[in-house]
């Protein structure tokens, strides 16, 4: 991949089979989030953590944390572990997958070749931007 180095791995490894231009867009829609942005620095500065502690750090509900972390997993740019504690509860530790992502226009130019989603059909006058 020309855009993305070591998270390809990841990536590769899950059921479904994206092209190179789909998952750039699904990391860069993971990206385009100011509480996801959040997510990673508190993981990589405090390393790997379990939902509750890290929506304490973050500042946000469990429930939002988990649709953020989520995205970011399907991303592969996170990765989780279901742990026992000592006292027998079932914690889910998240802690970021190594990635390296350098955009270039050869490399967008690349993966735009290979995307499978069809852009909205723009009508003759434009859209509703101009």
């Amino acid at each position: 991949m020309g855009y993305l180095s070591e998270c390809s791995d990841t990536l590769a490894g899950r059921h479904r089979v994206a092209s190179e231009g789909d998952q750039l867009l699904e990391v860069l829609a993971a990206l385009a989030n100011p509480h996801r942005l959040r997510v990673l620095a508190a993981l990589r500065t405090k390393g790997r953590s379990y939902v509750s502690q890290l929506a304490r750090e973050i500042g946000i509900s469990r429930p939002l944390l988990h649709l953020h972390l989520r995205k970011l997993e399907d991303a592969g740019l996170v990765t989780s572990r279901m742990e026992l504690s000592k006292d027998g509860k079932a914690l889910n530790f998240f802690e970021i997958a190594p990635f390296d992502i350098a955009l270039t226009p050869a490399s967008i130019a690349a993966a735009a070749l290979t995307l499978t989603t069809t852009p909205a059909k723009i009508s003759p006058q434009g859209d509703d931007h101009g």
